[in-house]
Protein backbone atom coordinates (compact mmCIF):
# COMPACT_ATOMS: atom_id res chain seq x y z
CA UNK A 1 0.00 0.00 0.00
CA UNK A 2 1.66 3.58 -0.82
CA UNK A 3 0.27 6.18 1.56
CA UNK A 4 0.54 9.97 1.38
CA UNK A 5 1.09 11.84 4.95
CA UNK A 6 -1.02 15.33 4.87
CA UNK A 7 -0.85 16.97 7.94
CA UNK A 8 -3.79 19.85 9.46
CA UNK A 9 -3.26 22.32 12.04
CA UNK A 10 -6.12 20.96 14.28
CA UNK A 11 -5.87 18.08 16.73
CA UNK A 12 -2.01 19.14 17.14
CA UNK A 13 -0.77 16.18 19.29
CA UNK A 14 -3.23 13.83 18.43
CA UNK A 15 -2.67 13.93 14.41
CA UNK A 16 0.67 13.60 15.32
CA UNK A 17 0.19 10.27 17.24
CA UNK A 18 -2.78 9.15 14.69
CA UNK A 19 0.17 9.43 11.78
CA UNK A 20 2.60 7.46 14.04
CA UNK A 21 0.01 4.96 14.09
CA UNK A 22 -0.93 5.06 10.24
CA UNK A 23 3.07 4.64 9.39
CA UNK A 24 3.15 1.87 11.24
CA UNK A 25 0.05 -0.17 9.91
CA UNK A 26 0.80 1.33 6.04
CA UNK A 27 4.35 2.01 5.73
CA UNK A 28 5.98 -0.92 7.96
CA UNK A 29 2.99 -3.76 7.84
CA UNK A 30 2.86 -4.42 11.57
CA UNK A 31 -0.79 -5.67 12.47
CA UNK A 32 -3.26 -4.09 14.27
CA UNK A 33 -2.48 -5.90 17.20
CA UNK A 34 1.24 -5.88 16.66
CA UNK A 35 0.52 -2.07 16.78
CA UNK A 36 -1.78 -2.08 19.79
CA UNK A 37 1.15 -3.57 21.86
CA UNK A 38 3.56 -1.29 21.00
CA UNK A 39 1.24 1.82 22.33
CA UNK A 40 0.31 -0.46 25.34
CA UNK A 41 -3.70 0.48 23.87
CA UNK A 42 -6.47 -2.01 22.73
CA UNK A 43 -6.85 -3.29 19.41
CA UNK A 44 -10.23 -2.01 19.23
CA UNK A 45 -8.23 1.19 19.65
CA UNK A 46 -6.07 1.38 17.08
CA UNK A 47 -9.12 0.36 14.75
CA UNK A 48 -10.70 3.22 15.32
CA UNK A 49 -7.68 5.66 14.70
CA UNK A 50 -7.36 4.26 11.53
CA UNK A 51 -10.65 4.76 10.36
CA UNK A 52 -9.99 8.03 11.69
CA UNK A 53 -6.51 8.77 9.80
CA UNK A 54 -8.77 7.94 6.53
CA UNK A 55 -11.79 10.51 7.59
CA UNK A 56 -9.39 13.61 8.30
CA UNK A 57 -7.39 12.76 5.17
CA UNK A 58 -3.95 12.13 7.13
CA UNK A 59 -3.60 9.39 5.13
CA UNK A 60 -4.53 8.24 1.36
CA UNK A 61 -4.11 4.93 0.06
CA UNK A 62 -3.28 4.18 -3.44
CA UNK A 63 -2.13 0.52 -4.63
CA UNK A 64 1.39 0.46 -5.66
CA UNK A 65 3.16 -3.02 -4.82
CA UNK A 66 6.64 -1.46 -5.15
CA UNK A 67 6.37 -0.31 -1.97
CA UNK A 68 5.36 -3.69 -0.04
CA UNK A 69 9.33 -4.14 0.08
CA UNK A 70 9.16 -1.71 2.68
CA UNK A 71 8.40 -4.31 5.56
CA UNK A 72 11.01 -6.75 4.38
CA UNK A 73 13.60 -4.25 4.27
CA UNK A 74 13.35 -4.19 7.92
CA UNK A 75 13.46 -8.01 8.17
CA UNK A 76 16.39 -8.39 5.86
CA UNK A 77 18.10 -5.49 7.46
CA UNK A 78 17.52 -7.19 11.05
CA UNK A 79 19.40 -10.27 9.92
CA UNK A 80 21.95 -9.11 8.00
CA UNK A 81 23.29 -6.70 10.67
CA UNK A 82 21.69 -8.80 14.06
CA UNK A 83 19.47 -5.97 14.82
CA UNK A 84 16.62 -5.97 17.05
CA UNK A 85 14.64 -3.78 14.88
CA UNK A 86 15.01 -1.97 12.32
CA UNK A 87 11.81 0.90 11.36
CA UNK A 88 12.45 2.04 7.50
CA UNK A 89 10.60 5.27 6.99
CA UNK A 90 9.31 4.63 3.30
CA UNK A 91 6.82 6.38 0.83
CA UNK A 92 6.52 9.48 -1.44
CA UNK A 93 8.74 11.63 0.74
CA UNK A 94 11.77 8.52 -0.14
CA UNK A 95 11.54 7.42 -3.46
CA UNK A 96 15.57 7.54 -4.43
CA UNK A 97 18.96 8.04 -3.06
CA UNK A 98 19.29 11.63 -1.89
CA UNK A 99 16.75 13.78 -0.81
CA UNK A 100 17.72 14.25 2.64
CA UNK A 101 16.45 17.47 3.57
CA UNK A 102 13.12 16.31 2.09
CA UNK A 103 13.57 12.54 3.54
CA UNK A 104 14.42 14.02 7.10
CA UNK A 105 10.39 15.04 8.21
CA UNK A 106 9.66 11.47 7.74
CA UNK A 107 12.41 9.70 8.76
CA UNK A 108 11.70 12.00 12.63
CA UNK A 109 8.53 11.07 12.75
CA UNK A 110 9.15 7.07 12.24
CA UNK A 111 12.25 7.68 14.72
CA UNK A 112 9.55 9.14 17.35
CA UNK A 113 7.15 6.21 16.72
CA UNK A 114 10.26 4.60 17.37
CA UNK A 115 11.15 5.84 21.09
CA UNK A 116 8.00 5.61 22.19
CA UNK A 117 8.06 1.61 21.27
CA UNK A 118 11.75 1.10 22.58
CA UNK A 119 11.53 3.59 25.95
CA UNK A 120 9.77 1.57 28.85
CA UNK A 121 8.63 2.55 32.70
CA UNK A 122 11.74 2.74 34.52
CA UNK A 123 14.35 3.47 32.17
CA UNK A 124 16.96 6.32 32.22
CA UNK A 125 17.94 7.47 28.77
CA UNK A 126 20.51 9.17 27.07
CA UNK A 127 19.66 11.98 24.50
CA UNK A 128 22.16 13.25 21.61
CA UNK A 129 22.50 16.43 19.80
CA UNK A 130 21.86 17.03 15.54
CA UNK A 131 19.56 18.37 12.88
CA UNK A 132 18.06 14.20 13.30
CA UNK A 133 17.54 14.24 16.91
CA UNK A 134 15.78 18.19 16.94
CA UNK A 135 13.60 16.58 14.18
CA UNK A 136 12.89 13.32 16.43
CA UNK A 137 12.20 15.53 19.28
CA UNK A 138 10.01 18.12 17.87
CA UNK A 139 7.77 15.31 16.01
CA UNK A 140 7.10 13.52 19.12
CA UNK A 141 3.76 13.30 20.48
CA UNK A 142 3.44 13.40 24.57
CA UNK A 143 3.27 10.05 25.75
CA UNK A 144 3.97 10.50 29.62
CA UNK A 145 5.64 7.40 31.27
CA UNK A 146 6.27 6.73 34.61
CA UNK A 147 9.84 6.45 36.24
CA UNK A 148 11.35 7.92 33.51
CA UNK A 149 14.58 10.12 33.26
CA UNK A 150 16.25 11.76 30.36
CA UNK A 151 19.82 12.75 30.49
CA UNK A 152 22.07 14.97 27.97
CA UNK A 153 24.64 13.11 26.42
CA UNK A 154 27.08 16.47 25.16
CA UNK A 155 27.28 19.34 26.83
CA UNK A 156 25.97 22.57 26.25
CA UNK A 157 26.34 24.22 22.50
CA UNK A 158 24.77 25.52 19.56
CA UNK A 159 24.76 26.23 16.23
CA UNK A 160 23.31 27.63 13.30
CA UNK A 161 21.21 24.47 12.36
CA UNK A 162 20.33 23.52 15.38
CA UNK A 163 19.10 24.89 18.92
CA UNK A 164 21.29 24.65 22.25
CA UNK A 165 21.82 21.04 23.11
CA UNK A 166 19.97 20.54 25.52
CA UNK A 167 17.06 21.39 23.88
CA UNK A 168 16.90 18.27 22.21
CA UNK A 169 16.79 16.39 26.03
CA UNK A 170 14.72 18.48 27.77
CA UNK A 171 11.56 17.92 24.91
CA UNK A 172 11.77 14.55 24.94
CA UNK A 173 11.56 14.95 28.46
CA UNK A 174 8.65 17.17 28.40
CA UNK A 175 7.64 14.66 25.97
CA UNK A 176 7.52 11.44 27.85
CA UNK A 177 6.76 13.86 31.05
CA UNK A 178 10.16 12.89 32.36
CA UNK A 179 12.97 14.05 34.78
CA UNK A 180 15.57 16.01 32.87
CA UNK A 181 19.04 15.61 34.27
CA UNK A 182 20.92 18.51 31.75
CA UNK A 183 24.99 18.31 31.59
CA UNK A 184 25.80 21.32 33.35
CA UNK A 185 29.29 22.14 31.29
CA UNK A 186 30.01 23.20 27.54
CA UNK A 187 30.33 21.17 24.66
CA UNK A 188 33.52 21.96 23.90
CA UNK A 189 36.13 24.48 25.80
CA UNK A 190 39.21 25.90 24.73
CA UNK A 191 42.30 23.77 26.31
CA UNK A 192 42.60 20.04 27.83
CA UNK A 193 43.11 21.33 31.15
CA UNK A 194 40.00 23.18 31.07
CA UNK A 195 38.16 19.95 30.00
CA UNK A 196 39.62 17.87 32.93
CA UNK A 197 38.47 20.87 35.47
CA UNK A 198 35.51 20.86 34.29
CA UNK A 199 35.04 16.92 34.48
CA UNK A 200 36.52 16.91 38.08
CA UNK A 201 34.16 19.30 39.23
CA UNK A 202 31.72 17.39 41.32
CA UNK A 203 28.09 18.48 39.82
CA UNK A 204 29.56 17.67 36.46
CA UNK A 205 30.94 14.45 37.61
CA UNK A 206 28.12 13.31 38.77
CA UNK A 207 26.08 14.51 36.09
CA UNK A 208 29.15 12.24 33.75
CA UNK A 209 28.48 9.37 36.00
CA UNK A 210 25.09 8.77 35.21
CA UNK A 211 25.73 8.62 31.71
CA UNK A 212 27.36 5.17 32.26
CA UNK A 213 23.93 3.52 33.22
CA UNK A 214 21.83 3.98 30.91
CA UNK A 215 19.08 2.10 29.74
CA UNK A 216 18.57 3.66 26.01
CA UNK A 217 20.57 5.95 23.71
CA UNK A 218 19.18 8.12 21.24
CA UNK A 219 21.65 9.55 18.51
CA UNK A 220 22.38 10.38 15.20
CA UNK A 221 25.64 9.71 13.03
CA UNK A 222 27.27 12.21 10.79
CA UNK A 223 29.37 12.00 7.53
CA UNK A 224 32.59 13.09 7.61
CA UNK A 225 32.20 16.02 4.65
CA UNK A 226 33.25 19.15 5.04
CA UNK A 227 30.05 20.65 5.71
CA UNK A 228 29.58 17.95 8.84
CA UNK A 229 27.91 19.36 11.68
CA UNK A 230 31.30 19.06 14.08
CA UNK A 231 32.29 21.91 11.78
CA UNK A 232 29.89 23.83 11.01
CA UNK A 233 29.12 24.14 14.71
CA UNK A 234 33.11 25.77 15.45
CA UNK A 235 33.61 22.20 17.66
CA UNK A 236 36.14 21.18 15.03
CA UNK A 237 38.36 22.70 12.11
CA UNK A 238 38.48 21.82 8.67
CA UNK A 239 42.06 20.80 9.24
CA UNK A 240 41.25 18.65 12.62
CA UNK A 241 38.52 16.99 10.66
CA UNK A 242 40.90 16.11 7.81
CA UNK A 243 43.66 14.97 10.21
CA UNK A 244 41.26 12.46 11.60
CA UNK A 245 39.71 11.12 7.51
CA UNK A 246 43.60 10.97 6.72
CA UNK A 247 43.81 8.62 10.21
CA UNK A 248 40.47 6.11 9.03
CA UNK A 249 37.97 8.11 10.63
CA UNK A 250 34.41 7.59 8.74
CA UNK A 251 32.07 8.79 11.06
CA UNK A 252 30.73 11.23 13.74
CA UNK A 253 28.97 9.97 17.09
CA UNK A 254 28.01 12.00 19.89
CA UNK A 255 30.46 14.77 18.71
CA UNK A 256 33.15 11.41 18.69
CA UNK A 257 35.12 10.25 15.96
CA UNK A 258 34.78 6.58 15.04
CA UNK A 259 36.73 4.15 12.20
CA UNK A 260 35.25 1.82 10.40
CA UNK A 261 34.72 -0.75 13.22
CA UNK A 262 33.21 2.17 15.34
CA UNK A 263 36.18 2.61 17.82
CA UNK A 264 36.96 5.84 19.21
CA UNK A 265 39.66 7.96 17.94
CA UNK A 266 40.91 10.13 20.07
CA UNK A 267 42.17 12.83 18.04
CA UNK A 268 41.70 16.63 18.10
CA UNK A 269 39.35 18.16 19.36
CA UNK A 270 37.84 14.88 21.40
CA UNK A 271 39.88 15.48 24.45
CA UNK A 272 38.13 19.20 24.86
CA UNK A 273 34.65 17.62 24.50
CA UNK A 274 32.59 16.99 27.54
CA UNK A 275 30.36 14.22 26.06
CA UNK A 276 29.20 11.16 27.24
CA UNK A 277 32.03 8.36 26.03
CA UNK A 278 31.99 5.66 23.47
CA UNK A 279 32.20 3.40 25.90
CA UNK A 280 29.03 4.83 28.43
CA UNK A 281 27.18 4.74 25.08
CA UNK A 282 27.79 1.01 24.23
CA UNK A 283 26.96 -0.22 27.66
CA UNK A 284 23.45 0.75 27.35
CA UNK A 285 20.83 -2.40 26.92
CA UNK A 286 19.00 -0.36 24.08
CA UNK A 287 20.71 1.93 21.75
CA UNK A 288 18.76 3.72 18.53
CA UNK A 289 20.32 5.35 16.11
CA UNK A 290 18.41 7.23 13.73
CA UNK A 291 20.21 8.00 10.32
CA UNK A 292 18.89 9.92 7.27
CA UNK A 293 20.44 10.09 3.78
CA UNK A 294 22.54 7.51 2.20
CA UNK A 295 25.89 9.84 2.42
CA UNK A 296 25.91 8.54 5.52
CA UNK A 297 26.03 4.75 4.95
CA UNK A 298 29.62 4.21 5.88
CA UNK A 299 29.51 6.01 8.98
CA UNK A 300 25.92 3.75 9.79
CA UNK A 301 27.46 0.62 8.74
CA UNK A 302 30.84 1.96 11.61
CA UNK A 303 28.18 2.07 14.35
CA UNK A 304 26.54 -0.77 13.95
CA UNK A 305 30.00 -2.62 13.48
CA UNK A 306 30.98 -0.95 16.75
CA UNK A 307 28.39 -2.33 18.81
CA UNK A 308 26.26 1.19 18.90
CA UNK A 309 23.07 0.04 17.94
CA UNK A 310 20.73 -2.38 18.73
CA UNK A 311 17.54 -0.76 16.78
CA UNK A 312 17.90 1.25 14.02
CA UNK A 313 15.89 4.18 11.98
CA UNK A 314 16.50 4.71 8.40
CA UNK A 315 15.06 5.98 5.37
CA UNK A 316 14.86 3.48 2.66
CA UNK A 317 17.30 4.53 0.39
CA UNK A 318 20.23 4.20 2.79
CA UNK A 319 18.59 0.99 4.04
CA UNK A 320 18.79 -0.69 0.62
CA UNK A 321 21.98 0.69 0.40
CA UNK A 322 23.06 -1.13 3.61
CA UNK A 323 21.51 -4.32 2.36
CA UNK A 324 23.62 -3.72 -0.97
CA UNK A 325 27.01 -3.53 1.03
CA UNK A 326 29.92 -6.12 0.72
Amino acid sequence: MKHAQRHTSAGGEKDALLSNVALLYYGEGLTQGEIARRFKISRATVVNMLRECREKGIVEIQVDGALLAASSLSRDLCARYGLEDVYVASGEAAPSAGGRAENLPLVARVAAMAVLDIAEAGDRIGVAWGETIAAMAKAMPRAPMSDIEVCQLIGSKDSDRVPASEICAIEVANKLGADCFTLHAPGIVSTVALAEAFRSEPTIRTQLARLADLDLTIASVGNVADDTHLVTAGMATPAALHTARQAGCVGIYCCRYIDADGNDMPLEPQERIIAASIDNLKTARKRLLVVCGADRLQATRAAINGSLVTHLVVDEPLASALLAME
